[in-house]
């Protein structure tokens, strides 16, 4: 017991491979049942926090800070990555994004000698290509695994810009502060690809004029295909290749009519925002946390509370709503174990960004110290918060 104690300890502060160093302790984040948090930590244009919540049997969100250089070139540029990545149908596709998006962007900034829209956009289709590849050695013996997917929402601070990129229904949420009456502002920054909106709905339904049953309302919940709630996403290629959808897939995947072009798409929404001073923090968080919470009331918890642990707090808050709706006590929500949770709320991963302005404001050819932080910890064992098993 000792000997496997002591050898997560050095785990922790060991160097990585790839020259980042874990700062400290807290860089592996805390436990508190199935609540990992870390309540603060510096990236290269301010400080951070995150926190995840698991509620089904294998936790699907996955979540990372990437802080230093954004390049497999030394020299840069340099800034912050942020990616939540929130899975569904199993654990593998978000695993994936996890382990192998932000390699395919530093890949793309070297080539291109700078951060961009594009860099990112080629970052998600690498990313989607190599998924593809898993799927297809592993359809023989698993076939379940062309029914997994996962929303994307990555957000990147380079030479004072934000770029939010998204697929899926994650959320962006950046806090400004509005010198007249003095309030904190909550600003929606991404888009989101989900068929409860009705806008949504209406760019599917262009899409596939042919398709009446495209979108199809289920048990009064917008399915596409009605089988799923997400326009886009990484994977679930048994809605985007007609060679998934079929056998041995189950059939309560399968599509009566045949697969003649994708029904679902990686193709992320990008925005570009050049940051101003007061623009003071973003909130990243999957689905879990804006079931319960408002982009608003989500603003003022953070602005109105100490920094440190403002990610776990805006989880604590999100599941004492969510026992609240269930007539319940969160004590008692808490001694819930994981896959029965899910009957109260989903996975929830939240990472608040607070923005320095004088650090936002310097040249990204300014190095900083490299820091890689992963939502759950990477050093827990398999059987515990986070499997760390990723498909090959």
């Amino acid at each position: 017991m000792l000997t496997r104690l002591m050898n997560y300890l050095r785990a922790c502060f060991r160097p990585r491979s790839d020259g980042h160093v874990h700062a400290g302790s807290d860089s592996c984040g805390k436990q508190e049942g199935l609540l990992w948090y870390k309540d603060t930590g510096q990236h290269s244009n301010g400080e951070f926090s995150m926190a995840v919540v698991q509620a089904n049997n294998l936790l699907e969100d996955q979540s990372q800070i990437e802080s230093g250089c954004l390049s497999t070139n030394d020299l840069g540029p340099f800034g912050t990555f942020v990616g939540v990545y929130d899975g569904h149908g199993g654990p593998e596709t978000a695993r994936y994004i996890n382990q192998y998006l932000f390699q395919h962007l530093k890949k793309f900034t070297h080539e291109q000698q700078s951060m961009s829209a594009d860099v990112i956009r080629k970052a998600f289709q690498a990313t989607e290509e190599g998924f593809l590849s898993v799927v297809t050695r592993q359809w023989p013996m698993a076939p379940q695994i062309a029914a997994v997917g996962s929303c994307c929402l990555v957000g990147v601070i380079c030479n004072g810009t934000l770029y939010i990129a998204n697929v899926g229904d994650s959320r962006a949420v950046l806090g400004r502060l509005v010198k007249s009456p003095g309030e904190v502002l909550a600003i929606q920054l991404s888009a989101e690809h989900n068929v409860a909106i009705e806008s949504v709905r209406q760019e599917l339904r262009s899409l596939h004029p042919d398709d009446s049953q495209i979108v199809v309302l289920k048990h009064n919940v917008w399915r596409v295909k009605g089988l799923i709630q997400i326009s886009r996403s990484i994977g679930d290629f048994y809605l985007k290749k007609a060679e998934f959808n079929r056998e041995p897939l189950y059939a309560k995947f399968r599509l009566r009519e045949p697969l003649r072009r994708p029904v679902l798409s990686s193709e992320p929404s990008i925005s570009v925002h050049p940051l101003q001073p007061h623009d003071l923090f973003i909130i990243f968080a999957s689905d879990g946390l804006w079931e319960h919470l408002s982009n608003q009331e989500a603003v003022d918890l953070v602005q109105n509370h100490r920094r440190n642990g403002s990610a776990k707090r805006l989880v604590k808050v999100a599941l004492r709503e969510a026992a609240k709706k269930r007539e319940m006590r969160y004590s008692d929500l808490k001694k819930i174990d994981r896959g029965v949770r899910r009957h109260f709320h989903d996975d929830i991963t939240v990472v608040v960004v607070f923005l320095d302005s004088n650090l936002v404001s310097r040249a990204s050819s300014v190095r900083s110290p490299n820091l890689s932080v992963k939502g759950g910890g990477v050093n827990l064992p398999s059987n515990t918060l986070v499997p760390c098993t990723t498909p090959t």
